[in-house]
């Protein structure tokens, strides 16, 4: 119990001021490095100051979006079994299994020759390759050996000739979109998947994954599909690992604050003229974060009027702050 009360805040005590301090200082210490997976080549992951700027600027994009996707008790047993998963969650594109493009003047078509390496890595058939061609107007002719497939054009040089190869390199076979690389690792007696990019919806929904455990670095995709709750959580989360990354301690009651502040309105927000600063009910306290003239001048013309109940207002108007003491009004009994 003396424990408990020893923890407990106190009245008036300026949390916010405190947080911000207990956050920066360290931030301040940290490296500007980005770290890379051993082992993984296309995993690049932001960390350090890059990292936390990110996080409480809530984007929408993170420079390096990643995923873990846990597996599920059938597939997470073998290697073999990660990697069927790991092929359908890899995003594939006709250009992926093309090894060149050739122009056949004799049949005045565009031939694909594919990269049986390639085809057989990411388990593709030419049938599925041409399933996903074929249309009304594409004319297309399969090798019978399944080594190249042809398009039928009226002229190389036309631009809807050259559209229709282009376009035909970039069609989706298979995966999910925005998956740019996978590697299956082992990890805690178990198989799973590391990805570079992110696409949390369509990768819950894939058979074999762990709708459970699986998550992504991006918190914008983690609100969007798991709801503001899991966003607050994914925040405190990251944060927490970045500053552990770099070796530093911050109570984790200050970064509660902080994502607690984010997700407050039911929705991300990020600490900044754009969201939580900008959103504030004081004229004077926006206006000291930024973009002043404009803020006091939008405030004149709709007519908006000063509370005084914050710091920031009352310290540019020289007023008792309503922090620790500052929080305390004393009255006065008349005598009788």
């Amino acid at each position: 119990m003396a424990l408990y009360k020893k923890a407990l805040v106190e009245p008036g005590e300026a949390m916010g001021v405190v947080g911000a301090q207990s956050i920066g200082e360290p931030g301040t210490q940290m490296t500007l490095r980005t770290f890379h997976f051993a082992g993984v080549r296309e995993r690049d992951v932001t960390l350090g100051l890059p990292r936390l700027i990110e996080l409480v600027d809530a984007r929408k994009q993170p420079s390096t979006p990643t995923m873990d996707v846990y597996l599920d008790e059938e597939h997470k047993v073998s290697q073999e079994k990660a990697l069927e998963v790991a092929r359908e969650i890899l995003f594939t594109k006709v250009g992926d299994l093309v090894k060149q493009v050739k122009k056949d003047y004799a049949e005045i078509s565009f031939e694909f020759v594919l990269d049986a390496e390639k085809m057989a890595e990411r388990a593709c058939t030419i049938e599925t390759i041409t399933s996903v061609i074929k249309s009304p107007k594409n004319k297309t002719k399969v090798d019978e050996k399944g080594r190249f497939f042809k398009i039928l054009v009226d002229n190389f040089e036309d631009q809807a000739s050259i559209s229709v190869r282009d376009k035909s390199l970039n069609t989706r076979v298979k995966g999910v979109p925005g998956i740019m690389s996978v590697s299956v690792v082992p990890k805690d007696s178990e198989w799973m998947i590391q990805t570079a990019g992110s696409n949390l919806g369509k990768v819950l929904k894939l058979p074999g994954v762990d709708d459970t455990r699986t998550t992504t670095n991006n918190i914008y995709e983690i609100a969007m599909n798991l709801g503001i709750e899991a966003a607050r959580n994914a925040i405190v989360r990251e944060i927490l690992n970045t500053l552990d990354e770099q070796g530093l301690e911050v109570d984790v009651r200050h970064i509660l604050l902080v994502a607690d502040l984010m997700t407050s309105k039911g929705l991300l927000q990020q600490i900044g003229r754009h969201g939580i600063a900008g959103s504030k009910t004081s004229v004077l306290a926006r206006a000291a974060f930024e973009i002043t003239v404009p803020t006091l001048a939008e405030a004149a013309a709709k007519g908006e009027t000063e509370e005084l109940k914050g710091v920031t207002e009352n310290v540019i108007v020289g007023s008792t702050i309503p922090v620790g003491t500052g929080m305390v009004d004393i009255y006065m009994k008349g005598g009788e």
